[in-house]
């Protein structure tokens, strides 16, 4: 018999979300929009509640409290949009068994619901889970709420909100899908959620760079070989599609794939059947094709850069990830999530952000989208001394991005409903003005006009490279510890 969930939560979209995604796990779900319907709703009888700790009319403890007194064998899970340890330490010791926080995690949900069935039925002591949760050192606690490779983040911002409401109606489907997105958004991680929330989830997701592979041998990855079938064939090789039989085969870059290997896979995709190279067997594959690519396949098949045969084949159902930029205060709530993960990882206990350093990172336009955030995110952690991450700590190509045009000023390139109100503030040594001025000299000389000509320059080549120094230095024609020890020394 299905375990009954009752969801409380005043958000519709996020209550429809987890009935449809629980429901699909095997699980008999209602909703109750508020606090209060959640409180009649208990009439009946529940294996677990989760309910939002923020409801419009009533604060989450003291529902929490009110459930305990209606039922109080029935274990309860707090969603929260707040990463704060007191919150969760608080809500435990009230009665409840976990907490999960925003962005959603579907997996992590999945777990924590599955431990908390199982403390009912005896294989999990609430108790136990109290004391764990409440006596490890932050660091530790966090481990389990951090984004891993295999799980998409869910944030709050309607963008996130509409393209999770894509990704379940696709789920289930057969359809091959085609996403589009700038380096950096997570197409992969869009890809693998397709493929954990549809019937295929039980089989392989296999996934291929289409970018890292040469022309020449992109064939025998995609179809397999067998052995003395080409020149350095010693042995029989098994395709990525063989190895994602049943299951889902993600094809990254698809667009950097040569023309005899587009027309191989759309024959392949048609017919449902494959050939290894130097073999005279066909074999039946069963495979869903997710593709993926940071250019728009609709117009390079119009531009006879992709074939338009095998674009019109793939494109049953196309999804598009909203850069960085577009999802507001997402960018926030991932830069905490990935504090998290580096707090984990360090045996730090970071608990988030300056004023400034918050107000940077809404204003940065973020061109390597979340890879980039992650990465500047670890390194200001690592340099971080205090239990706030300072302005100071983020790289100077960041700092300083809004006098190059990184950052827009106005109205440009700014996430909606988050303007800037307040100014930088100086940080030791370094000036970071605010986003309508620029840095200021005393006296103007030679030398200080050089070296602003100088980092103009440095700054052009790296904004065309999305600040890898490495290709930076090379266009520039110095070493990269030269380009490093020129970035550490600018002082506007």
């Amino acid at each position: 018999m299905a375990k009954k969930i009752l969801v409380i939560d005043d958000d519709v979209d996020i209550c429809s979300l987890l009935q449809r995604f629980l429901t699909k796990n095997g699980f008999e779900v209602s909703c109750a929009y508020s606090a209060s319907k959640g409180i009649e709703a208990l009439i009946d009888r529940f294996d677990l509640i989760i309910s939002d700790y923020r409801l419009n009319d009533m604060d989450g403890k003291d529902l929490l409290l009110k459930i305990k007194d209606i039922q109080p064998h029935a274990p309860v899970i707090i969603i929260t949009g707040y990463s704060d340890v007191k919150v969760a330490i608080n809500v435990i010791k009230l009665g409840a068994f976990d907490y999960v926080t925003k962005p959603l995690l579907p997996d992590e949900i999945l777990r924590t619901i599955h431990k908390a069935i199982d403390s009912v039925d005896g294989e999990v002591t609430p108790s136990t889970h109290v004391v764990e949760t409440v006596n490890k050192p932050f660091a530790q606690q966090t481990r389990a709420k951090v984004v891993s490779t295999g799980e998409f983040v869910m944030g709050e911002s309607k963008p996130m909100r509409d393209l999770y409401k894509q990704i379940e109606l696709v789920a289930n489907t057969n359809y091959s899908i085609i996403i589009f997105g700038e380096s950096g958004t997570g197409k992969e991680l869009v890809a693998n959620t397709i493929h954990r929330l549809s019937s295929r989830a039980k089989k392989p997701f296999v996934a291929m760079d289409c970018g890292a592979i040469s022309k020449e041998l992109a064939l025998s990855e995609l179809f397999g070989h067998e052995k003395g079938s080409f020149t350095g064939a010693f042995n029989t090789k098994i395709g990525h599609f063989e190895m994602a039989q049943g299951g889902t085969l993600f094809l990254d870059e698809v667009a950097n794939l040569g023309y005899e290997t587009q027309m191989a896979l759309l024959r392949v995709i048609q017919e449902r059947r494959l050939k290894r190279i130097g073999s005279t067997r066909e074999m039946d594959i069963d495979v869903r094709i997710i593709v993926a690519s940071n250019e728009n396949l609709k117009e390079a098949s119009q531009q006879s850069r992709f074939r338009e045969d095998l674009y019109h084949r793939l494109n049953q159902f196309s999804i598009t990830i909203p850069p960085l930029r577009e999802r507001g205060n997402d960018i926030v709530l991932y830069g905490k999530h990935f504090l998290q993960e580096a707090n984990a990882e360090l045996g730090r206990n970071i608990t988030g952000f300056s004023q400034e350093a918050h107000e940077l990172m809404l204003r940065y336009n973020w061109p390597g989208n979340l890879r980039e955030l992650k990465n500047v995110i670890n390194r200001a952690a690592l340099l971080t001394e205090g239990n706030e991450v300072q302005l100071i700590a983020f790289p100077q190509e960041i700092i300083y991005a809004h006098k190059f045009n990184v950052i827009g000023n106005g109205d440009d390139h700014r996430p909606m409903g988050n303007p800037m109100q307040h100014s930088f503030h100086t940080h030791d040594n370094y000036h970071s003005p605010g986003p309508m001025s620029q840095p200021t000299v005393n006296k103007p000389n030679l030398k200080a006009a050089a070296a602003e000509a100088e980092m103009d320059a440095i700054m052009k080549v790296l904004r065309e490279v999305n600040f890898n120094k490495t290709k930076a230095a090379q266009i520039l024609g110095v070493d990269r510890k030269t380009l490093y020890n020129k970035l550490k020394n600018f002082k506007p």
